[in-house]
């Protein structure tokens, strides 16, 4: 059985301070009923409560002195005459039924059946009173049903949410999330949307007032742009500070708060007034993640005006929440400032590209290729990807947009499609199919939409750079069309919000259910959870989940474990969630992480990457100082070396600056020392299993197999295995491409012919690099 961590006694304060807020909470006061007229579910199917409930583990009954006191006040009692009374207490109907009243579905009385089976046989002296009781039936004073009290207090031990299942269910009643924001209700908020394409001038417009105010937030999607507004503002004469996950810059000399400040959305405090609000990108109030925070700025934010930008695709659904809230909703329409044209030709040929031009994939594997073939034919380039530090995505985008520089084309993914100002003649696109994160959490691979293609294909032409007119094309011409029927389409209008469990609604179902962990609460939360599904949805908590499972069983409260869980790291990453785990360990041990101790454990400091796997660990480490930096705000006193990471942090991205200005010299790095162990190893291979090969009519799939094994790169690659395993790869036809490999290398062993890659076939781990 999984081990259970009990939370509810790693803080002392919590069950007071969680029965304090159950009598007076917001929550119990805002149920609607239940006629409403909202389109409302209960979740079901894999997520009923039924089927992820963990039930507590409970100690079989044994006495301290040896005494067994219901055998001295009865009988003494053979396990195999308890085992046949149970079962034949499980088959009465009426049991079922009684069960059944108390919350037991048949899910969950099958499991208390076997739990009670379980205690009832590994006890060696059970309780007195059940002891007497089995005892009195099995001599004919008692019906089987008598057993039916202790089963059941059995059964709401290990399954406690049985007694408070009403408590638990209002505390996770989502219908109102208005009503969550008592300050912002007491306000007469105006609302105004500015909807247009990219490049419309719609958020220069709410820019505008927003530095005009005599106090206002800007909130950002991304830090880039929070940045950007920072400085812009305080360029113009507004005191601004800054507040993201990572970072706080005060601007007024005695560091007392500005007027104004630009943020991160999920960092914009709901408490704090302002004149004027800015919510930005408001069409990602539909991400499966982070949705849930732009729902929180529309419907939190203390602001006497909030100035909403975005798609036209999300006015309806901000009208239908602002009308919740008894708001109006003024809507000012943008048209795009230059021309955007698709291309009636594909690229088909890298040697075809021209200055102004941005490459778009969406995997760092295409990054790497496009931009060693476009160094092969004689071409500078500018690389921006997610995972870069953004010094690294600035570095590079001001030497693109740089008119003197002799770097002229730009290999990007979507990451340009917000946060940065690049001077883009064309946007190419080098494939349409992207992975996306469906509302279920799970990954897909599927074809952009039309408000991405938009977003991507709309920073070619940028108003007020050297290039007036934009254009759109993609690389291979079969996409081409596809291209063009996405872009015509109009924008699929937004549905609905996300919204996510808060710290405050876990905490109270923590103090109901002290046994489950941190993942098991989220788990019950959205299965018990009923919302208005007509306008929200529930966010993503997979990524949550993942992180609190990684954490269970390290002594921490569970705010701390609450805020650990909700760092924003990438769980595909093993360097940064071992680093995420030792983080979380010195915070249990009470112990500061010095700068000192963090420098050890990464091993800094480092030199210019040589390949691009030393590029790859540099950026994880990279995230891990902003990993250190996002905790030291939040425990500062465990995380306290702000100023001296933040240096390393700094002088780290200068490092990756110049791995990613010479990337090409890294991937050429990384072919030439692949093709030099290939060859290496080909040579001691094929010496020792020549003859082997040499009767190829033996030869069966299972033997090429058996080669592979000490051949790497031979017959042991995974399309290796399914050419042979489809039959369209033969032994035979294998032993020949062996044969032309060591004829090959005969050849390049002449003084004559020096060895070259070039000869060598693709093999299997090339393939998977590329």
């Amino acid at each position: 059985m999984k081990c259970i961590t009990r939370l509810g006694t790693q803080q002392p304060s919590l069950r007071t301070n969680a029965s304090n807020k159950l009598l007076s909470s917001k929550y119990c006061g805002i149920i609607a009923p239940l006629s409403n007229t909202h389109q409302l579910r209960w979740k079901s199917g894999r997520d009923d409560i039924s089927s992820i409930v963990i039930p507590v583990p409970l100690t079989p009954a044994n006495s301290v002195d040896d005494i067994n006191v219901g055998e001295e006040l009865s009988t003494k009692i053979n396990k195999d005459d308890i085992l046949k009374l149970i079962n034949k207490f499980y088959k009465q109907p009426e049991v079922n039924i009684v069960a059944a009243e108390n919350g037991l579905d048949s899910k969950l009385f099958h499991r208390a059946a076997i739990s009670f089976r379980t205690f009832c046989m590994e006890s060696e002296h059970l309780p007195v009173d059940l002891h007497i009781a089995l005892s009195d039936i099995l001599q004919g004073a008692g019906h089987v049903t008598d057993i039916l009290p202790y089963f059941l207090d059995h059964a709401k031990q290990i399954f406690p949410h049985l007694e408070c299942m009403e408590e638990l269910k209002k505390i996770s009643d989502l219908r109102q999330p208005s009503n969550w924001y008592p300050n912002a209700r007491t306000i007469n908020r105006k609302l105004v949307f500015h909807a247009g394409p990219t490049n419309s001038g719609k958020t220069y417009r709410a820019l505008e007032r927003f530095m005009t105010s005599k106090s206002g937030v800007y909130c950002g999607p991304l830090k880039l742009l929070s940045v950007e507004v920072f400085n812009k503002t305080n360029e113009k004469g507004t005191p601004c500070d800054l507040v993201t996950g990572e970072e706080r810059q005060m601007v007024l000399p005695d560091n007392s708060p500005a007027n104004h400040v630009a943020c991160t959305i999920e960092m914009v405090s709901v408490e704090n007034k302002y004149e004027v609000a800015v919510i930005d990108e408001i069409q990602m109030i539909k991400d499966p993640g982070r949705g849930w925070a732009w729902t929180r700025a529309l419907l939190g934010l203390c602001a006497e005006e909030i100035h909403i930008c975005g798609e036209a695709a999300a006015i309806d659904l901000v009208r239908e929440i602002a009308s919740s809230c008894g708001e109006e909703l003024e809507v000012r329409k943008y048209e795009r400032l230059t021309t955007l044209t698709i291309e009636n030709n594909a690229l088909m040929d890298l040697s075809k590209i021209q200055p102004g031009d941005c490459i778009v994939c969406f995997s760092k594997n295409d990054i790497f290729t496009v931009s060693l073939e476009l160094e092969k034919r004689g071409f500078e380039c500018a690389v921006i990807y997610g995972g870069l530090p953004p010094g690294t995505k600035l570095a590079q985008a001001k030497k693109f947009n740089d008119p003197n520089h002799p770097c002229k084309i730009l290999v990007a993914t979507d990451a340009i499609g917000m946060g940065l100002n690049l001077s883009i003649r064309r946007v190419i696109f080098y494939s349409l199919m992207k992975p996306v994160i469906n509302e279920k959490g799970e990954k897909e691979i599927d074809t952009i939409s039309a408000s991405q293609a938009l977003q991507i294909g709309g920073r070619a032409g940028r108003f007020n750079t050297q290039f007036s007119e934009g254009f759109v094309t993609t690389f291979r011409n079969e996409d081409l069309p596809i291209l063009k029927s996405i872009m015509a389409k109009d924008v699929e209008k937004l549905e609905k919000a996300g919204l996510h469990p808060t710290a405050d609604q876990v905490e109270l179902f923590a103090y109901h259910l002290p046994h489950a962990t941190l993942s098991n609460l989220i788990d019950i939360f959205i299965s018990l959870c009923i919302m208005d599904t007509s306008s929200y949805f529930m966010c993503d908590t997979e990524g949550f989940k993942f992180l609190a499972d990684m954490i269970q069983y390290i002594s921490l409260p569970l705010r701390a474990r609450y805020v650990f869980c909700c760092a924003p790291i990438n769980k595909r990453q093993p360097f940064v969630c071992s680093m995420f785990t030792k983080f979380a360990r010195q915070y249990s041990s009470n112990e500061p992480m010095t700068s000192n101790k963090l420098c050890k454990i990464i091993g800094w400091p480092f030199s210019p990457p040589q390949n691009i796997v030393q590029l790859v660990h540099q950026e994880a480490v990279f995230d891990v100082l902003d990993l250190y930096l996002w905790l030291s705000y939040r425990f500062p006193d465990l995380f306290p070396d702000v100023q001296a990471v933040r240096k390393i942090q700094r002088q780290l991205d200068e490092i990756i600056q110049q791995g990613v200005f010479n990337i090409t010299h890294l991937l050429k790095a990384e072919e030439a020392a692949d093709d030099v162990e290939d060859h290496i190893d080909y040579k001691t291979s094929s010496r020792k299993y020549k003859s082997s090969l040499d009767s190829a009519d033996d030869l069966d799939p299972d033997s090429v197999m058996k080669f592979g094994k000490n051949n790497k790169n031979f017959g042991n690659g995974r399309l290796t295995r399914e050419l042979l395993n489809q039959g369209l790869l033969t032994p035979e036809m294998l032993k020949t491409l062996q044969k032309e490999w060591e004829q090959s290398l005969e050849e390049s062993q002449s003084p004559f012919n020096p060895l070259k890659s070039k000869k060598f076939p693709s093999h299997p781990r090339r393939n998977k690099k590329k």
